[in-house]
């Protein structure tokens, strides 16, 4: 399997023509789009991709063999080659995107949502290595890029966050990086790397592996534990940010305070430093839950399906919104990856409802949300349960899934929990493992 990584480091002291080159770029891609988008009739008829991109080429660059149709030279004199082929690609991708859209607008029907042409885009230039990119001594937090000074393109030392650079030093050396990409972000400049790995996923056998099951929630982040397939429990964890959280929505608390006496539109920049220590938590909860999972030397990490649909409404309306889900799991998935293991996803209807021992339905605590009672008197935590429930879910579907049809039936038959994978929990697990055992036996 490929996996590919990124990694952003900060421009120090950018008194060097980054912004002009950035704002040359664009101008170079919103005047291609301009002119493609006129031939575009012309451009469609050509089938192959790279014909497609020499042919739209050949339309705005001369050469000794050929008259270019439009002056995209004289207004962009001494463009690197490959920079203006990165534009090139970039506004053919922007009319084909766009084409597409409008094509399945119309097939709806709808009167109203009509697609738009953006001429006015966000591109980054591309850095080639070689012609517009140079690695700096060995140790050196240095880099030499060909830049704009508004009269010729020349090169310039580029000065690196010393951080940044050890950390890429120290775990990505003697790997090859793609050519990097110009970044702003938050009034800063970043030169970001990719790091393309090719790695072997696990092939352990159902019955041999171990699994962390792992449960995402609000008011604990995550709750991991680690099963095998027999439902043996090798470990557990609760994983939280408690000061991370705290501080996240002391700043919602002022953002509140802020809109009472001004007004929505004003709190833009409070409302981007919220996102950012959002963004900062999800990390934080994504790194924590692979690690525990590296540690006890698991095969699969398990998650839910989370799917949440329609208009969210009560008291935790905010914290909902808030809630980077599928940003965990994506980040977990990666990193899962990284290291070798797998990640499956279970459906997520009833894992924290049902009690994990069998005996029914929960009843959550009125005052602290995380715990339950089950219908026998016991008390215990919500989420811990339901982190029982999503590990038993995938070994029942691992386990069933290859067995002829006779065999499943006669599982299902002395097990009949097992049929709706639905109301499956950890006590279903055990049963049918017991069954399972008593079958090889015989």
């Amino acid at each position: 399997m490929r996996t590919v990584s990124s990694y952003g480091a900060e421009i120090r002291k950018p008194n060097i023509p980054l912004r002009l080159t950035m704002k040359t770029y664009r101008q170079a891609v919103s005047y291609l789009t301009e002119i493609y988008m006129q031939v575009w009739e012309e451009l469609r008829e050509i089938p192959e991709t790279k014909k497609r991109f020499n042919a739209a080429e050949h339309m705005v660059h001369t050469t000794k063999k050929n008259t270019a149709r439009f002056d995209f030279d004289l207004c962009f004199p001494k463009m690197p080659s490959y920079l203006r082929r990165a534009a090139i690609q970039h506004a053919l991708g922007s009319i084909s995107s766009y084409e597409t859209r409008l094509e399945q607008w119309t097939k709806t029907g709808k009167l109203t949502g009509k697609p738009r042409l953006s001429c006015e885009n966000h591109a980054m230039p591309v850095f080639y290595r070689d012609v517009m990119y140079r690695e700096g001594g060995e140790g050196k937090d240095e880099a030499y890029l060909k830049l704009y000074d508004g009269h010729d393109w020349k090169w310039f030392r580029v000065c690196l966050k010393h951080t940044d650079m050890e950390y890429l030093r120290r775990n990505w050396k003697g790997k090859k990086a793609s050519a990097p990409t110009l970044e702003k972000r938050q009034r800063r400049y970043f030169l970001r790397f990719f790091y393309t790995e090719e790695v072997t996923l696990t092939k352990t056998a159902v019955e041999e592996q171990i699994i962390c099951s792992v449960d995402l929630g609000i008011n604990t982040d995550a709750i991991c534990t680690i099963m095998r397939s027999d439902g043996t429990v090798l470990g557990r964890k609760f994983i939280n940010f408690p000061s991370e959280k705290d501080r996240m929505y002391r700043v919602l608390g002022r953002i509140r305070r802020f809109q009472r006496e001004h007004s929505s539109v004003q709190a833009g920049g409070r409302w981007e430093y919220a996102s950012r220590l959002n963004a900062e938590l999800a990390r934080k909860i994504a790194g924590a839950v692979s690690a525990y999972a590296e540690e006890h030397h698991s095969d699969v990490i398990v998650f839910e399906y989370l799917e949440m649909q329609g208009k969210i409404a009560g008291n935790k309306k905010q914290k909902l919104h808030l809630w980077r889900k599928r940003d965990i799991q994506k980040r977990c998935e990666h990193q899962a990856h990284r290291k070798g293991m797998r990640v499956s996803r279970i459906c997520a209807w009833n894992t924290s409802r049902l009690a994990y021992d069998g005996s029914g339905a929960v009843l959550r605590d009125g005052k602290n949300h995380s715990l339950c009672s089950f219908s026998t008197g016991k008390r215990y935590h919500c989420d811990l349960s339901a982190s029982y429930n999503i590990g038993a879910r995938y070994f029942i579907r691992e386990l069933l899934k290859p067995l002829p049809a006779t065999e499943r039936s006669l599982l299902e038959a002395k097990v009949p929990s097992v049929k709706r994978r639905t109301s499956c929990v950890y006590a279903d697990l055990r049963e049918l493992h017991l069954q399972m055992e008593i079958l090889k036996a015989v």
